[in-house]
């Protein structure tokens, strides 16, 4: 097979946003029911998840992968669903690991079955984890996986995850109000002092099932004046990279940090780096976008150089802002995919 004959400079789209990140799903099951993602009442036993053979293969995942790189892409992130549900996923991230020009590996897991993989994820080459907790105490956290999901079992995969070196470590909290806000000061209290970023994530309307609305979001500025009131003072933070979507802010004592996710309420859609895979290979340019274009298909048909071709004019002719937009009768209307198709 001849090499892609294209370099490592950025692939813009139509609003100068350069291809950086992308984000790989490597199944669309999930053993809990989070409210805001896989509510129960509409993932229930009889719906009907992709089959094996439908998923993405892990030299397609690599092909694929290998493209994005050499069309500019520095990080990539595996998702689901719940990546750890798929097989032999250290076998993916070893391959993953191994491609030259890609900065860092990542992933996002509801953390159950993190403690018993941790050290095999490390050995495999990831290079940090992102673990999902909604709530410290068991009945909050219940509601919010949708499943009763215990606090503790969680607990242990992050600490297994720091001492397998899966550093930088973060912990993504979805806030909901009336369900969980009561939650914010505690978690910040238990991830201060250890070296655990923790990021607020205003609740968002994606996909269909989620049954959101605006009155359910706890804004940004809520958060972090509880944070502030009943942690410790905040200072803001610089940005870390172009295209970081939380908002960082340090506590004034030197003791940690907290970000802030605010698709809601401060829109980021100018600095959004983000391309997103589906498990079955369909390429979506925003986490709220309406259909995807089939990348596996035309890498069965052409291989990575066609890939690589369609790649670079799906990103070149983007023009997705969803959140600037949100509201306005044509996007209202729009179906959206769900977020357990293509990751958070």
């Amino acid at each position: 097979m001849e090499p892609i004959r294209l370099d490592r400079k950025a692939t813009m789209d139509s609003r100068g946003r350069a291809l950086r990140d992308m984000r790989i799903s490597v199944t669309d099951r999930c053993n809990f029911r989070c409210t805001y993602c896989m509510p129960a009442e509409r993932f229930g036993p009889r719906h009907p998840f992709l089959p094996r053979a439908s998923l993405l293969g892990d030299g397609e995942i690599e092909a694929i992968a290998r493209v994005a790189v050499r069309l500019g892409v520095e990080k990539i992130r595996l998702t689901g669903g719940e990546p750890l549900l798929r097989q032999g996923i250290a076998g993916l991230i070893e391959r993953l690991a191994r491609i030259e020009g890609l900065l860092d590996l990542a992933l996002t897991t509801n953390g159950a079955h993190l403690a018993r993989l941790a050290p095999a994820l490390a050995g495999a080459g990831l290079g940090r984890v992102t673990v999902s907790l909604d709530a410290l105490d068991d009945e909050t956290f219940g509601r919010m996986n949708g499943v009763g999901a215990k606090v503790a079992p969680v607990l242990a995969g992050i600490e297994a995850a720091a001492r397998a070196g899966l550093a930088p470590l973060k912990v993504n909290m979805v806030v909901r109000r009336g369900i969980n806000e009561h939650a914010i000061v505690p978690m910040a209290a238990r991830f201060r002092g250890t070296g655990v970023s923790l990021r607020y994530i205003e609740y968002m309307d994606v996909g269909e099932t989620n049954g959101w609305h605006p009155s359910q979001v706890v804004p940004a500025a809520e958060i972090l004046a509880m944070v502030g009131r009943g942690v410790h003072p905040l200072e803001a933070a610089a940005p870390e990279r172009h295209g970081e979507v939380a908002r960082r802010w340090r506590y004034a004592d030197g003791s940690g940090e907290v970000g802030i996710v605010a698709s809601v309420t401060e829109p980021f859609c100018g600095s959004c780096t983000r391309a997103r895979l589906s498990a079955e290979g369909l390429l979506y340019t925003c986490l709220f976008a309406s259909a995807g274009h089939d990348l596996r298909a035309t890498l069965r048909r052409e291989g990575e150089e066609g890939v690589a071709r369609l790649l670079e004019a799906i990103w070149s002719r983007r023009d997705d802002r969803y959140s600037e937009l949100r509201g306005t009768s044509a996007l209202a209307l729009a179906p959206k995919v769900e977020m357990s198709r293509v990751g958070g």
